[in-house]
């Protein structure tokens, strides 16, 4: 899903979710839930957290020092923190990595592209451009 460049990912979250499609090992249709979903402090907001909920996926984020502040300033309505698992978290790494490596590319990192469908084609060429780069082994 690509949206404007002002807009924040977390207004076209449905849409992401929408969108998923799992691959299935052998025969069968794509699953539309991922087993476990790795995001940013972007993604803590209580409405994507009830989402996730609603769909059954598992989710590793870490909780806004805001939330967890209003959190505690509401005592024992405010309800348990969120699970959060340090040792998963970790393997986001490579996601924010392969963004930085595609943000070598300066006509990603700018975007000069007026039109969705030309930058996203250029994030594609940029992904095979780094992916034939890679060493076979």
């Amino acid at each position: 899903m690509l949206t404007p460049g002002n807009v924040n990912d977390a207004t076209a979250f449905g849409q992401v979710l929408d969108g998923i499609r799992v691959p299935r090992v052998g025969t069968g249709r794509p699953r539309r839930t991922p087993t476990r979903v790795l995001g940013d402090k972007a993604y803590s907001s209580r409405a994507i957290r009830r989402l996730w909920r609603r769909r059954g996926i598992a989710v590793t984020i870490p909780e806004r020092r805001d939330q967890a502040a209003n959190r505690r300033r509401r005592g024992h309505l405010g309800g348990r923190p969120p699970a959060f698992d340090e040792e998963v978290y970790r393997e986001r790494n490579v996601v924010e990595r392969c963004f930085a490596r595609l943000k070598q590319f300066r006509a990603i990192a700018t975007r000069f592209d007026k039109l969705a469908d030309r930058y996203r084609a250029g994030i594609v060429l940029a992904a095979l451009i780094l992916w034939l780069r890679e060493p076979a082994g």
